[in-house]
């Protein structure tokens, strides 16, 4: 009788491909990329796309090779079902992972990076290269971002509010964030304010945004920081603006821009009552002009457009009266005004009569005057007290006024 054979011992079958799990059967780590490089090499896209992503970094080649194939919606569900892994495409680095499969598998394999060296030296090159076109194959691409104009909307003795309009432009498909805003004015090198605005809202895809930036130099802050900018004088100054925008698949990105010009820091106006003088005196009402003398003491032109004031003589108040008036103030000048004014003489009693008798009287006036500078418009006070000014009939000659 022949002999029986021998029962033979079924060979285990090999586990299941595919996700992050690793056997002895799986597809070498070299053997994966050359693959796909040669895939690439020949613009076999979507034979690239059909590589086992058994590697996070596979996986990254699979996502560029989606995009590269057309198969956009299928990268981005790539992307999202690897949301654990750190798939980075911005320069093509290969990052650190997270889970510590690769970590242990990485420390094992540390004596041979050196033989290996120029391989994964490869493995980069190629997604370096292929990342590189991402933009052309979806739209993916950097946002633009320009300063479009520097506004003053105020401006007064205590502060300046300065507007920076930024326009931002997105030729991506999708809408982009805006992370941060950060801001920072300096005069000379030397820094004025700065800030950091977060969230700042929304770029729409395909489209472009004016962001506004609000900033607020506080004077009495800049004279006590830096004792030589003098009231009235015209600072230079730079804006810088970083704007921290997050792109799909470039990630967070951030857009450097610059600004210079220059920036009053205004001073009120020196006015002197030089004297009354009267038109039409009566007890009941007396009219007369006040010769004004307003001393612009700042850098620049003033164009007054308005005044109002209030004065008094001898601490009794003669009246108050607004004039709308056009004229230039020139800067660091002295520009002579007449004012119209008229008050009853019988409110100041026997005082009057040592007014019209004395050489000089005592006054005090107060004001503001509505003007134009080459920074916006503003309204600024003017004042003087125990001043001396003297009365004079409207026919007396004025050659003896020294």
């Amino acid at each position: 009788m022949a002999p029986k054979p021998k029962p033979t011992q079924a060979k285990p079958s090999p586990p299941p491909s595919g996700g992050a799990s690793f056997s002895p059967s799986a597809v070498p780590l070299e053997d994966l990329f050359s693959a796909l490089h040669r895939h690439a090499q020949s613009l076999e896209f979507d034979q690239a796309a059909k590589v086992a992503d058994q590697d996070e970094d596979a996986v990254r080649c699979k996502v560029v090779a989606l995009i590269k194939s057309d198969a956009i919606d299928k990268a981005l569900a790539a992307i999202a079902d690897a949301g654990r892994l750190p798939i980075d495409l911005r320069h093509g680095i290969l990052r650190q992972p997270r889970d510590k499969r690769r970590v242990d598998r990485e420390n094992k394999e540390e004596d041979k990076e050196e033989e290996k060296g120029g391989f994964m030296e490869k493995v980069k090159d190629f997604i370096q290269d292929i990342g590189e076109k991402i933009e052309g194959a979806i739209g993916f691409g950097k946002p633009t971002a320009d300063v479009t104009g520097v506004h003053i909307p105020h401006i007064n003795l205590e502060k300046a509010e300065i507007v920076v309009d930024v326009l931002i432009t997105n030729p991506n498909p999708v809408p982009i964030p805006l992370v941060d805003i950060d801001y920072l004015i300096e005069s000379d090198g030397r820094k004025l304010v700065s800030g950091l605005i977060p969230d700042a809202g929304t770029v729409h895809a395909h489209g472009s945004e004016t962001v506004k930036i609000p900033v607020v130099l506080i004077y009495d802050d800049i004279k006590s920081t830096y004792k030589d900018i003098e009231p009235g004088s015209i600072i230079p100054y730079k804006i810088r603006v970083a704007l921290i925008v997050d792109v799909p698949i470039l990630g967070r990105l951030t857009l450097p821009l610059e600004k210079t010009g220059e920036i009053p820091v205004p001073y009120k106006p020196d006015v002197d009552v030089e004297k009354i003088k009267f038109e039409k005196f009566s007890f009941e009402e007396t009219t007369a002009n006040l010769h004004l003398k307003l001393d612009n003491k700042n850098d620049f032109d003033l164009g007054l457009n308005a005044l109002d004031y209030e004065i008094w003589l001898t601490d009794v108040s003669i009246g108050s009266a607004e004039l709308t008036q056009s004229t230039k103030l020139a800067k660091r000048g002295i520009t002579s005004m007449q004012l119209p004014i008229s008050f009853k003489p019988k409110d100041f009693g026997s005082a009057l009569w040592d007014m019209i008798r004395g050489r000089g009287t005592g006054y005090t006036i107060k004001g503001n005057i509505d003007v134009d500078t080459p920074f916006g418009n503003t309204k600024l006070p003017m004042s003087k007290e125990g001043g001396t000014t003297r009365l004079k009939k409207g026919d007396d000659d004025d050659d003896d006024e020294d």
